[in-house]
């Protein structure tokens, strides 16, 4: 007898679809590291990445009948968090969320790090805090196009704006990633004076 770890997202989803709830389980571990990431890349805040990935699952459970069996299960899940996520930030009109206190409450570990592994971790903070400074639109094409991987079309699909829309958001939102990070690296080269 096959055990969980021997069927594909594909037959998860087909015995799901057959009654067999309790294989939705196997999906959610599966996928949920990957939908957290990107919750978590769109919010910024982990307890708000939590409730909308447990949100994610739910949604994509209520769904399931949508879900096109000859796709890939994981790129469809993500693409739920990231418009979940989108809309959750439109409807809360959200402040800008800084990273600053984290990074705060991680230099004295950081410390301990190798000097390589320190300039990387600060590379990536400073990546993620630009990110999270972005207006939620951009921040949802970034995430679609550059940690999911979609096409242009695709991504006009998922946000249900035009194309012209998505080129356009990713060129500012490029452009302004830049500028930030510029800065960043500024304010970190005038800091270690």
């Amino acid at each position: 007898m096959l055990g969980m770890d021997d069927l594909s997202d594909r037959d998860i989803v087909v015995n799901v679809r057959r009654g067999k709830t309790d294989f939705y389980g196997e999906l959610v571990l599966r996928h949920q590291t990957s939908v957290f990431n990107v919750c978590y890349r769109m919010l910024g805040e982990r307890r708000e990445a939590e409730d909308l990935t447990q949100e994610t699952f739910i949604r994509a459970y209520e769904r399931l009948h949508t879900f096109d069996k000859d796709r890939p299960f994981g790129p469809w899940i993500r693409r739920i968090a990231t418009n979940l996520c989108y809309n959750h930030l439109k409807r809360s009109k959200q402040v800008v969320f800084s990273l600053h206190e984290e990074i705060e409450s991680n230099k004295g570990q950081n410390e301990r790090l190798p000097e390589i592994k320190q300039v990387q971790r600060e590379k990536s903070e400073s990546v993620r805090t630009a990110i999270l400074e972005l207006p939620p639109h951009y921040r949802a094409v970034i995430e679609l196009r550059h940690y999911q991987e979609l096409s242009y079309a695709e991504i006009a699909k998922e946000l249900s704006i035009p194309l012209s829309d998505v080129k356009s958001h990713l060129f500012r939102a490029r452009k302004q990633l830049s500028t930030k990070l510029k800065d960043y690296q500024n304010e970190m080269a005038h800091t270690s004076r």
